[in-house]
């Protein structure tokens, strides 16, 4: 098989909110939209928000959002009124992690990446 592109699809409560939220609150820009349904850029993914959900997200569910500062960025969506789920702090793992959540509790987990952590390292074979 061989994968062109991708998106995670999110069928919110109430699709206005949730389009407001991604685009106005964590500042997403819209790659397309269509009847029903936006889609924003992701990083180097995507993510559609279209139609409407019945059951909301489940805990075993995430968004995984790498950023530059996680403690800034947390620190600016708390004053925006998003709800904070866990403080920014580093992991066994050595990434640094807090958790907040969108309008139907979707978790979103806004990752730093150390200068020290082996995913910026120069993996590749030199002479």
């Amino acid at each position: 098989m061989e994968v062109l592109s991708s998106r995670m699809i999110l069928r919110p409560g109430d699709h206005d909110r949730s389009v407001r939220f991604y685009r106005d609150t964590l500042g997403l820009a819209i790659h397309r939209e269509f009847p029903g349904g936006t889609v924003f850029f992701l990083g180097q993914g995507l993510l559609e928000v279209s139609g409407t959900g019945s059951s909301g997200p489940s805990e075993d569910q995430m968004l995984w959002l790498q950023v530059r500062d996680a403690a800034e960025s947390v620190r600016e969506l708390r004053e925006l009124g998003v709800e904070v789920l866990a403080e920014p702090e580093r992991q066994p793992w050595g990434l640094i992690e807090g958790t907040v959540a969108d309008p139907d509790g979707m978790r979103i987990v806004l990752v730093e990446v150390p200068p020290e952590h082996p995913l910026r390292s120069d993996v590749r074979q030199h002479p």
